[in-house]
C-alpha cells in the first residue's frame, strides 16, 4: 500500500490529513471487533510473523467519487458467512463516516479463510 495522505478538513488556518496507513488501521480494528472474524488475512506463514501486522489485507484508494477499500478477513468456522460480511462492512463504514467524515464508494470485503475454533 502506498502511502498517501487524505485531507479530512480544510480551514482558512490549515488543513487535516490523514494518511493511508491511520485508515488501514481503523478499518483492521473495526473488522477484527465485528461479529464472527477472528483475524486478518493476508502474508502467510513466515511472511506474515515477520512483518508488522497484516497489511496485505488491507487495499485503500482514493477515487474520484470517494475511498476504494478492500479487506480480506478470517471468519470463525460454522458462521453464516454472509451475515458475518454484512457486519464487517457496517462496522467498517459506520467507524470510517464516525471518525474521518470521509465518503467511501467502494468497501469490499473478502473471506479469506474459515478457521475453526479451538
Amino acid at each position: 500500500m502506498e502511502r498517501e495522505d487524505y485531507v479530512v478538513a480544510e480551514t482558512d488556518l490549515g488543513r487535516v490529513s490523514v494518511s493511508s496507513d491511520v485508515i488501514a488501521q481503523v478499518v483492521r480494528y473495526a473488522a477484527v471487533e465485528s461479529y464472527g472474524v477472528v483475524g486478518m488475512a493476508g502474508r502467510r506463514g513466515w511472511a506474515r510473523l515477520l512483518s508488522r501486522g497484516s497489511r496485505s489485507a488491507i487495499h485503500v484508494e482514493r477515487r474520484d467519487d470517494g475511498l476504494a477499500i478492500e479487506l480480506r478477513v478470517v471468519v470463525e468456522h460454522g458462521l453464516r458467512l454472509a451475515e458475518v460480511g454484512a457486519a464487517v462492512r457496517a462496522r467498517v463504514l459506520y467507524e470510517l463516516e464516525r471518525q474521518f467524515g470521509m465518503p467511501v464508494s467502494s468497501l469490499e470485503v473478502r473471506i479469506d479463510r474459515v478457521r475453526k475454533s479451538r
